[in-house]
């Protein structure tokens, strides 16, 4: 497999930095200031969910008439504010691992639910942009995760195959997402483990970024 390998394509919020959970806070009160109430589980599901499926999930869940785009907002400022507050915190081996792959000249993309402004931004501030050689964003297709069409998106743009390719995710949408573009995935969990559904599309599950490693290991 090792030999077969010709690029790394990381997802950013849980997989990158730890980030995720702030997400995971910031729903449920966004959702409190419009007075609906949001149970613990809900949150888990919105992650890495693209449009138009989290508009669909918030429909099913508090009505067609619901104001998605009023909480949204909402959250993306009480999520701006949480970062202010607590910076964005790196998941172990981030920088480690992104260096050794520049080093070994080992293609290396983000692939990230993020709108392409605020991932740049992300990225710079916590000294990562200048290990990436692409960043591909939700804003540059049609839907989001866990359609593969971002993946799909980034591999033919990249002059990738598919089948070339690591994807490195923490959820299970953003796995669906790079399995449907043919990718191997690897996931390396963070707020959740895989089901029994979700490990059989896995390629690996891994315990940290810098099991990556191993990947290219003969």
């Amino acid at each position: 497999m090792a030999e077969d390998i010709k690029a790394v394509l990381f997802d950013l919020d849980g997989t990158l930095t730890d980030t995720e959970k702030f997400y995971q806070v910031a729903w449920p009160e966004a959702l409190a200031h419009f007075g609906y109430e949001m149970t613990p589980e809900k949150p888990l599901e919105l992650r890495s969910l693209g449009r138009p499926f989290a508009l669909e999930k918030f429909a099913e869940w508090y009505g067609a008439d619901f104001d998605y785009w009023a909480v949204r907002e909402y959250r993306k400022e009480l999520t701006e504010k949480y970062i202010l507050e607590n910076g964005i915190p790196l998941k172990p081996g981030a920088i480690e691992i992104l260096k050794w792959l520049r080093d070994n000249q080992i293609f290396t993309a983000l692939v990230t639910a993020n709108p392409k402004d605020r991932a740049e931004r992300y990225l710079k501030k916590i000294g990562l942009f200048e290990y990436f050689d692409a960043i591909v964003c939700a804003d540059m297709v049609e839907r989001g995760k866990p359609a593969p069409d971002i993946y799909a998106y980034a591999c033919k743009s990249l002059n990738l195959a598919p089948n070339n390719t690591v994807a490195v995710e923490d959820s299970p949408n953003g796995c669906r997402s790079a399995y449907g573009a043919g990718c191997n995935v690897v996931m390396i969990p963070d707020l959740t483990e895989p089901d029994e559904e979700l490990s059989a599309i896995l390629f690996r599950r891994l315990d940290c970024l810098l099991d990556i490693k191993t990947l290219f290991e003969c």
